[in-house]
């Protein structure tokens, strides 16, 4: 079994900045992918970001030039550097990690943009 546990949530002003962190813990061989996705009430989970294992990025276009991910294969980390925050990136956020073919889910960190 492998465990995701998400921090860094909280409560930022338009134009401010995030940092949330991913940790994996278990049966870990290889991490192959590591993302971050987000779900505002109301509105379907969507990808803001993700990694490969060589470090390819992908990130959503409303978040692009923002927000940067990072991994630490020797940690089993993932980071979701948040910059220039705006009130529509109020969300949930989750961690996302693919191993050894399964899809692991963290359980979520609330971000929200507000004056």
């Amino acid at each position: 079994q492998v465990q995701l546990v998400e921090s860094g949530g909280g409560l930022v002003q338009p134009g401010g900045s995030l940092t949330l962190s991913c940790a994996a813990s278990g049966s870990i061989f290889s991490i192959y992918v590591m993302g971050w996705y987000r779900q505002a009430p109301g509105k379907e989970r969507e990808l803001v970001a993700s990694i490969s294992s060589g470090g390819s990025t992908n990130y959503a276009d409303s978040v692009k030039g923002r927000f940067t991910i990072s991994r630490d294969n020797a940690k089993n980390t993932a980071d979701l550097q948040m910059n220039s925050l705006k009130p529509e990136d109020t969300a949930v956020y989750y961690c996302r990690m693919v191993v050894g073919g399964l899809i692991y889910w963290g359980q979520g960190t609330q971000v929200t943009v507000s004056s």
